[in-house]
């Protein structure tokens, strides 16, 4: 069977290149799209939950007026404001999902709740700003991109999206039960996109909010950068795993549309995992020797590598790093770290 799409009308927007309608999804719940700008994905589902006398987001959009005034205006929508929110339940702490907790924060007093790990690269985390560009480029060089274009892509990010980053007021774990009024939420733990990725299960109504993980139609990025630590395509694997678990009627992501059949998409995504494994493996094997950007280079991407930009590409090699990293976990290649790190297959050194 394939996924049954639910959110006719988001499904609709997105053929159509335009923003999804504001939608009452259930009694006391509401999906509000937030525009991103200048981004592919082009918005973010915040989900509003009627709590007793206020609300309860699930994600608050990207730091932006624009996408601030759509948060509010969905919100007007549903009959309330943001001065009525009482939490925030964040997925991730990437921006589009981050970003506006802290203004919603100061208009409503509302917490704002994130997963552990995920808390812990923000503020302080983070080093200083120089600190911050130096372990960037000597990652983007050590892996074989060339001097000026590491420059060129560490330039050209946002490094305010990071240090500006608001800092949650409480941090959650894995299982734990979000008492609100009229409410039943449970954390999910899924590493992966982040370290500290947690979907929010709620068992009443059957609904898994996924965030970025489980989305409808492509998956998330998994990557190799800077300061990631473990491995995380075998983390998001395992998570995908865990998901089997739990009696879902219907998903609400953060990007694209609702859909039902969760047990179909999870296998969908662990096959192109697999499908890209080899696809990588057999990439050593035709080149040894090759660094991860020149590996990057020759994989299949959804456009041609010459149409990248220099984020596209940074996020390219980094999912090519962590198909790398698990290759090499699994002892089917090794890497030499003299100078630009260069990836062999096992047999051969």
């Amino acid at each position: 069977m394939t996924l049954e799409i639910t959110g006719t009308s988001q499904w609709q927007a997105w053929q159509d290149g335009v923003m999804p309608p504001v939608e009452r999804v259930r009694d006391g719940l509401w999906s509000i799209p937030v525009p991103i700008p200048d981004n592919p994905l082009r918005y973010v589902l915040v989900y509003a939950l009627e709590s007793g006398d206020g609300i309860v987001l699930v994600d608050a959009g990207w730091p932006a007026d624009v996408s601030w005034q759509a948060l509010r205006g969905g919100l007007a929508e549903m009959g309330t404001a943001v001065e009525n929110v009482k939490a925030v339940l964040v997925t991730h702490n990437h921006a589009d999902h981050l970003g506006l907790a802290g203004r919603v924060r100061e208009a409503s007093g509302a917490y704002v709740a994130l997963h552990t790990l995920d808390a812990a690269p923000l503020g302080q985390g983070l080093g200083t700003r120089e600190q911050w560009r130096s372990d960037h480029l000597g990652h983007l060089v050590r892996n074989g991109m060339p001097d000026a274009d590491a420059t060129a892509t560490v330039d050209a990010m946002n490094a305010d999206l990071l240090f500006e980053a608001p800092r949650p007021d409480v941090l959650f774990q894995d299982g734990e039960r979000i008492k609100l009024p009229d409410l039943d939420l449970r954390v999910v733990w899924t590493p992966g996109h982040s370290p500290g990725h947690s979907c929010f299960y709620e068992p009443g109504r059957r609904l898994m909010f996924s965030g970025d993980h489980v989305l409808p139609r492509i998956t998330p990025a998994i990557g190799v950068y800077s300061r990631t630590v473990g491995d995380p395509l075998a983390d998001f694997l395992v998570s995908l795993e865990r998901l089997e678990q739990y009696d879902v009627e219907e998903v609400l992501p953060a990007h694209e549309y609702r859909f039902r059949r969760l047990d179909q998409r999870l296998a969908q995504m662990a096959r192109h995992h697999t499908e890209r494994l080899a696809e990588t493996f057999a990439a050593v094997r035709a080149a040894p020797g090759a660094t991860g950007w020149e590996l990057a280079a020759h994989l299949e991407w959804s456009r041609p590598w010459s149409a990248f930009g220099v984020q596209q590409r940074r996020f390219a090699l980094g999912e090519t790093l962590a198909h790398l990293k698990l290759l090499a976990a699994r002892q089917e290649i090794t890497e030499h770290g003299s100078g630009p790190t260069r990836w062999y297959p096992a047999a051969s050194r």
